[in-house]
């Protein structure tokens, strides 16, 4: 029987203001910060260890997570140099003759906004799409709630849930886990595709009837109306064109295509040798900074270097401006972990709180494999609630790892499980004060009835995708 110690106690206390400070949609940044100093000093004895150990779980944290920052200031410099020579808008500019009638236009959102999000994130997605491709869409007769829906479930939901291609979420859930991070990776893909599949096919369904005719009435009527991201898309639209614009059009597109296809080469076949751990997201980081260099010198030869250098710096910016509240966070739930806690405390060795813990309390855990899942399936929507999707999956990752051996179910299956809930839910489908406002501010509808429209589809797909991932994997 394991011994639980004051600082078990705290550690689990700690962990419950966090999702209380959740539930009440405020930051769990300080919470974070505070119970990590009081495990600290309680577990050592030292008032000087606990302050220590605030430092230590967010140096520990950023030293696990920081290949994460990396990527994604990598992806989004790569951004801003596609965008200075309009080779943004010339990758999605084919997609706007097909778009004949409301229906095609809801699916072709959907695939830009999914194939988008999936290499760049949602956040670049939504403002390219929403000034270029809704107005034809709404121009076609799809209603302005129809396009909204169309992005922020192929964007924040979908795309963003796996993660697959950047591999932020996957890295965050397996860490804490303790999990490899394409055992978590390659199951979220497949429940996210799941999840988007029953979600948006149901809200499809659903506002199938409310798609008009093409007409420039609905054009003329949608732009009478008030937005609050107006510059944003006059910004988006203004873009100056290069001549090279074309040919990056298609080189960054084919050359993460044949990535894709080598990594699933790799995985499935024995032709090209297997791709560990984090050497996916290394190989896409590369090619992504070459493609950066290569455009910028495309671009103005003379202002390459300090372009590059430029694009990069806002390409951290927006990484920790992003991810950053994350470190704090993780790190206190690293603590939960043996092989961080000790390096975190500043001792030899130490337990592993949260993993003593369930096993302290498995007598009353349910020994089915479905309450796990959905428990954690559960936990992952509350953590959600904070508006970012990205800052409870810590949280889910370590709660996996340690219910794993008692509930018989793989801890990457529950890792990814919350994952899908998590982001979801906080990522920017269902909740009003997340990312969710800027596609209804492109779309020019109310966040809320977005929010209520969305909510049965998500919470459906979700639902299906859970008990899904319990069978089969």
């Amino acid at each position: 029987m394991v011994e639980l110690t004051a600082a078990h106690w705290m550690y689990l206390f700690g962990t419950t203001v966090i999702i209380l400070t959740m539930l009440f949609r405020q930051n769990v940044v300080v919470p974070a910060i505070v119970v990590t100093f009081f495990v600290g000093w309680i577990y050592t004895g030292s008032f000087v260890s606990g302050l220590q150990s605030i430092f230590n779980a967010s140096l520990t944290a950023a030293g696990e997570l920081f290949n994460i920052f990396l990527i994604i200031a990598i992806m989004t410099a790569l951004l801003h140099t596609l965008k200075s020579i309009g080779a943004d808008q010339q990758m999605i500019t084919p997609f706007q003759r097909v778009m004949k009638n409301g229906h095609i236009s809801f699916w072709i959102l959907v695939l830009v906004t999914y194939s988008i999000s999936l290499f760049f994130w949602p956040t670049p997605a939504v403002p390219l799409v929403g000034a270029l491709l809704i107005p034809v869409a709404i121009r076609a007769g799809l209603p302005p709630i129809g396009a909204a829906i169309a992005i922020s479930l192929a964007g924040q939901g979908m795309a963003l849930s796996s993660d697959y291609v950047i591999q932020i979420a996957p890295m965050l859930s397996a860490t804490a886990a303790g999990v490899e991070v394409s055992a978590v990776a390659d199951k979220a893909l497949i429940l996210s595709f799941v999840t988007g599949a029953v979600a948006i096919t149901l809200a499809y369904l659903l506002l199938r009837k409310s798609i008009m005719r093409p007409s420039n009435k609905h054009i003329v009527n949608w732009e009478a109306i008030n937005s609050t991201v107006e510059e944003e898309v006059k910004e988006a639209v203004r873009q100056e064109r290069n001549k090279f614009s074309v040919l990056f059009a298609v080189l960054v597109p084919v050359s993460f295509l044949i990535i894709i296809i080598y990594m699933v080469l790799a995985k499935f076949s024995s032709i090209i040798p297997s791709i560990e751990g984090g050497s996916g997201a290394a190989l896409i980081g590369g090619t992504a900074a070459v493609l950066l260099i290569a455009a910028a010198f495309f671009k103005n030869v003379k202002k390459a270097l300090g372009n590059v250098s430029d694009n990069i710096v806002k390409g951290f910016l927006f990484s920790f401006k992003a991810m950053g509240p994350v470190i704090p966070i993780a790190g206190f739930f690293f603590i939960g972990s043996g092989e961080l806690s000790s390096k975190i405390l500043g001792v030899e060795s130490s337990p592993s709180f949260l993993f003593d813990l369930v096993q302290a309390g498995q007598q009353m855990i349910p020994d089915s494999a479905f309450v796990a899942g959905f428990g954690i399936l559960i936990i992952g929507m509350i953590t959600g609630l904070d508006g970012s999707g990205f800052s409870g999956l810590p949280l889910i990752g370590a709660l996996s790892g340690a219910l794993s051996p008692t509930v018989g179910v793989d801890a990457a299956t529950l890792a990814s499980i919350g994952q899908m809930g998590s982001i979801w839910v906080g990522g920017g489908t269902l909740i009003a004060w997340s990312s969710l406002v800027a596609v209804a501010g492109f779309a020019k509808v109310p966040v809320m009835e977005l929010v209520r429209k969305s909510f049965i589809p998500v919470v459906l797909g979700l639902i299906i995708s859970t008990i899904f991932g319990l069978i089969f994997f």
